[in-house]
């Protein structure tokens, strides 16, 4: 008996690792040196029996090749040698889970390039096309008024908003200032109204201030062309003339909240928004505000006049306070959250400047060196008064400048007038409160200038995202003075967020604790009148306010002399003057 079948008796039913002890099956002739591969030496019948030992190894086992040598009466010893896996035909579960993976790659891949942020359940794909909106049945005409109005791609929040509001999903939006908000819900609305109905109003959009909502009401009708649909805007001129049949044949009402909350406290009832199916709030945290200046109390009325089971409701601003976003969570059903870059952020195309100018005097001496060192109209100039802004218009009118002034104490047609004016160039600087700070698109803005320093981070985003809007590049100046300390960090803190330099000293200052925060908010720091006249001038100047009211030349004296007036006013007149009466008669008795 040789080694070979000696090796054979002793080992049956053993494995045997080729690859491993190499060198031992060559000196027992198990194996040839020449050849790389095993070939069996046995017939085939012996390769049906190791197929059955074959079936019984396990999973990593499996895949590898076996091979045997010889068969006896008493038992087979295995030899087996590590392969390759042959590749297999693929598996249709398998390909579409690769698609799937692929599909979430791209999506995330577009999200982090357009810093997309969206939190919720199974939010649809972004869309880096207007044509890609075919894929959730949009109206044809919508994408041809698209392009009319040189829409030629999506911005990042219009990216992932419509999509949203497309499979009518609630929504609650930021982006910053000047990033397409108004078309990321306009566009969805449309669709999903598609033709008009004498149902009553189904939808609703709130904005802050009338210029804003008459800025949507505008951008609503260019986009809705040809649709036939029939939006209502809400002005004061209206409100008269409104009536049971007014709402009867529209689709879409744009207005304000407390213009609304006036229409349907009517008595009999004039408006229903019971089949409301849109609810859109725009600059929702301003609307969110408790007290005097936000709306909370008025929304409150709106939310529960919108009684449709079908009602679904979106929420855009450029800034989210942290009430606002427990509230919607909370409130709104299965809503999907879209964040376009960091929350509170200010845009990056615009370049900031903080300016200390030491008093209050210093600031008009700072503002006239810039307009004197060059100005690209047009410029806005934000000061925290209707008092303030009136005084500051009144020193630069003279200065050779097309000034002009928008508040709320003006009227509604000269605010009108004064908008349509700067937006036609006619006005190069436009002073301005906070009023203006929110929303309103004015084209080409290349200045903004905070006369007065904002109370608010919050305020300081929407002032200066009045500029740089649409990706194009604007400036912002903000003067401060020693008083401002307890505001500039906040400031500061947006100023570094955005790139801009910031000195360091500032980013370390003592941060107010939070209710701090919300009184310096809400209250405007007591600041000197703007005036660089003498006390003399300032004289004339209160003498022209009492004045400003009664016909040129006449003063209040010379008009209540020449007027008679009625009733008891006629016995006023005989008290004033007894006097130079008696004076008179003692003139007449001496001569």
């Amino acid at each position: 008996m040789d080694g070979h079948s000696l090796f054979r008796l002793l080992g049956v039913g053993a494995k045997f690792d080729l690859k491993r002890f190499k060198s031992d099956a060559q000196k027992l002739k198990l194996i040839k040196t020449d050849v790389k591969e095993i070939k069996p030496e046995t017939d085939s019948t012996l390769l049906e029996e190791t197929s059955t030992t074959n079936t019984e190894l396990s999973k990593k086992k499996r895949s590898r090749k076996v091979e045997e040598l010889d068969e006896d009466d008493e038992g087979d010893i295995i030899f087996y040698k590590q392969k390759k896996v042959q590749k297999t035909e693929p598996d249709k579960g398998n390909s579409v889970k690769k698609v799937t993976k692929n599909k979430d790659s791209l999506e995330t891949l577009i999200r982090k390039k357009n810093k997309i942020h969206v939190h919720g359940f199974d939010p649809p794909p972004p869309v880096t096309d207007f044509e890609q909106l075919k894929n959730y049945s949009i109206h044809p005409r919508l994408l041809e008024n698209v392009k009319k109005v040189e829409y030629t791609k999506p911005t990042p929040i219009q990216m992932q908003a419509i999509p949203v509001m497309m499979r009518r999903r609630e929504v609650m939006a930021c982006a910053p200032t000047g990033s397409g908000k108004t078309a990321a819900f306009a566009l969805p609305v449309l669709n999903y109204l598609k033709e008009p109905r004498n149902s009553g109003i189904r939808s609703v959009i709130l904005a802050p201030t009338r210029e804003l909502s008459n800025q949507i009401y505008q951008e609503m009708q260019r986009l809705s062309e040809g649709l036939g649909l029939r939006i209502y805007y809400i002005k004061k001129a209206n409100l008269k003339k409104i009536g049971p049949k007014t709402f009867s044949k529209k689709d879409i009402l744009v207005t304000t909240p407390q213009r609304l909350v006036f229409v349907l406290s009517q008595e009999p009832q004039i408006l229903s928004l019971s089949s409301v199916e849109w609810l859109i709030i725009d600059e929702s945290d301003k609307l969110f505000e408790d007290g005097k200046t936000g709306f909370r109390d008025q929304l409150g009325v709106i939310y529960k006049a919108c009684d449709s089971p079908n009602i679904r409701r979106a929420m855009f601003s450029a800034t989210f306070a942290h009430d606002v976003e427990q509230w919607c969570k909370k409130s709104l059903n299965d809503v999907i959250q879209v964040y376009i870059g960091g929350k509170n952020t200010a845009t990056e195309t615009v370049e900031q400047q903080l300016m200390f100018v030491g008093s209050e005097s210093g600031k008009l001496f700072a503002l006239r060196d810039i307009v004197q060192k060059g100005i690209e109209p047009p410029v806005l100039i934000f000061v925290q008064s209707q008092e303030r802004a009136t005084e500051l218009f009144q020193e630069l009118i003279y200065d050779g400048i097309n000034v002009d002034v928008i508040h709320a104490g003006r009227s509604q047609a000269q605010r009108e007038n004064v908008v349509s004016s700067f937006r036609e160039g006619k006005i190069w600087v436009l002073i301005c409160t906070e009023l203006m700070g929110r929303g309103i698109d004015f084209k080409g803005v290349n200045l903004v200038v905070n006369y007065d320093f904002p109370t608010s981070a919050i305020s300081y985003i929407h002032r200066i995202g009045r500029t740089g809007r649409a990706g194009r590049q604007g400036k912002a100046i903000t003067f401060f003075v020693e008083d401002d300390v307890d505001y500039l960090r906040s400031i500061a803190n947006v100023m570094h967020g955005a790139g801009c330099p910031v000195p360091e000293y500032m980013l370390k200052l003592k941060r107010p604790s939070k209710k701090d925060r919300r009184k310096m908010a809400q209250k405007n720091p007591k600041r000197k009148g703007i005036s660089t006249s003498l006390r003399e001038n300032k004289k004339k100047l209160k003498r022209n306010k009492n004045n400003s009211d009664l016909p040129n030349g006449i003063s209040k004296t010379k008009l209540k002399a020449s007027r008679e007036f009625p009733g008891k006013k006629k016995k006023k007149v005989s008290k004033e003057f007894p006097g130079k009466r008696k004076k008179a008669s003692k003139k007449s008795s001496n001569k």
